[in-house]
C-alpha cells in the first residue's frame, strides 16, 4: 500500500513522471510551521469530500501550489493517512484510526470544558462579561425564551451581570436573534406571529417586519448585536456555537454597558465571531 501510494504521487505531482525543482523544494520545506497548517487543511478537505480529490482540485481549494501539496501527500501516504486512487486522493486507513483516537480524546475532554475555556478567553480579550445562552421553543409563557446557562463575569467595576438560569425573549436579545438566524425564514415568521412583542426597555424593537430583517442581517453578518433592547444601557453581541454534527450548542454573548460598548461595536462583533468559530472548531465543527 505504501509503495504504491508513493509511486502514484510521483506520477500525479509531476504530471509526466519526473518531479521538477519546485516540487523538490516543496518537499524540503515540508517540515515548516506553514506545512503543519497545510497538512491540517489538506486532511480537512479530504474529510468533507465524499469522493477522491485530485491534486489540482486540492491546490485550488487550499490555494496552495501543487508542488507543496505533493510533498505533504507523500509524507501522509507513508503513514497510510491518505491513499492515491485513480489519479486522486482519499483518506487512508491511518486517518480513520487517528479519528477514533481523537473521538475518544474528545469524550474525555468534556465539551462543556471546551466551551467554558473559550468563554474565559473571550472575557479576557474583550474585558466584558461573557454568557452562553440556549434556546427554548414551546407553547405558553414558558416557551420561546433564551436561557443563560453559563457566565464568566468581567472584572470591571461597572459590568453587566445576570444569574445563571435567567431567561429573556428571543426577539429582544442578541443571543435570541443569533439563535433565530439558524432557523428557516418561515420558522422565524411563525415565531414573530405568535409571540407577544412588548417593549422591555424604551428602545425595544417590537415591529415584526423590522425584527425579521434584523434576523436576516444576522445570517449575513454572522453575529447579532442589540443595543438597549432587553434592558436600557446594555449592549449584547452574539454568535452561534456549533458541534461536530453541525448542531447548535448555543449562543456565545458579550454583554457590556452600552456607554462603554458604543465605541467598539465592530471590535466586539469580530471578537465574538472569532471565539464562537474557535469553540465550534474545538468541538469538531467544520
Amino acid at each position: 500500500m505504501r509503495g504504491s501510494s508513493r509511486g502514484r504521487l510521483s506520477r500525479i505531482s509531476s504530471e509526466g513522471g519526473v518531479m521538477d525543482d519546485a516540487e523538490k523544494d516543496g518537499e524540503r520545506r515540508s517540515g515548516s510551521p506553514q506545512s503543519v497548517t497545510r497538512v491540517i487543511r489538506l486532511l480537512e478537505a479530504l474529510c468533507i469530500s465524499s469522493d477522491p480529490v485530485s491534486l489540482a482540485d486540492l491546490s485550488r481549494r487550499l490555494k496552495t501550489p501543487k508542488s507543496s501539496l505533493a510533498a505533504l501527500l507523500r509524507g501522509l501516504a507513508d503513514e497510510d493517512l491518505v491513499v492515491a486512487t485513480e489519479g486522486a486522493w482519499r483518506l487512508g486507513p491511518g486517518a480513520f484510526g487517528l479519528g477514533s483516537a481523537l473521538t475518544e480524546a474528545r469524550r474525555r475532554l468534556q465539551s462543556s470544558d471546551l466551551v467554558r475555556e473559550g468563554m474565559r478567553r473571550l472575557c479576557a480579550r474583550s474585558g466584558e462579561t461573557v454568557l452562553l445562552a440556549v434556546g427554548d421553543h414551546g407553547a405558553g409563557d414558558s416557551g420561546d425564551m433564551v436561557t443563560y446557562v453559563d457566565m464568566v463575569e468581567s472584572s470591571n467595576v461597572v459590568r453587566y451581570s445576570v444569574s445563571v438560569g435567567d431567561r429573556r425573549p428571543f426577539y429582544a436579545t442578541s443571543a435570541g436573534r443569533a439563535l433565530l438566524s439558524t432557523c428557516s425564514p418561515a420558522a422565524v415568521d411563525a415565531y414573530l406571529a405568535r409571540v407577544a412583542l412588548r417593549p422591555l426597555a424604551p428602545g425595544t424593537e417590537v415591529d415584526q417586519a423590522a425584527l425579521a430583517r434584523a434576523v436576516d442581517l444576522v445570517r449575513v453578518q454572522g453575529h447579532a448585536q442589540t443595543v438597549d433592547q432587553a434592558a436600557e444601557g446594555v449592549t449584547g453581541t452574539a454568535a452561534v456555537v456549533r458541534d461536530a454534527a453541525g448542531g447548535v450548542v448555543g449562543a456565545l454573548v458579550i454583554a457590556a454597558p452600552s456607554a462603554r460598548a458604543a465605541a467598539r461595536l465592530d471590535e466586539l462583533a469580530a471578537l465574538v465571531r472569532d471565539e464562537a468559530a474557535a469553540i465550534s472548531r474545538s468541538l469538531g465543527f467544520r
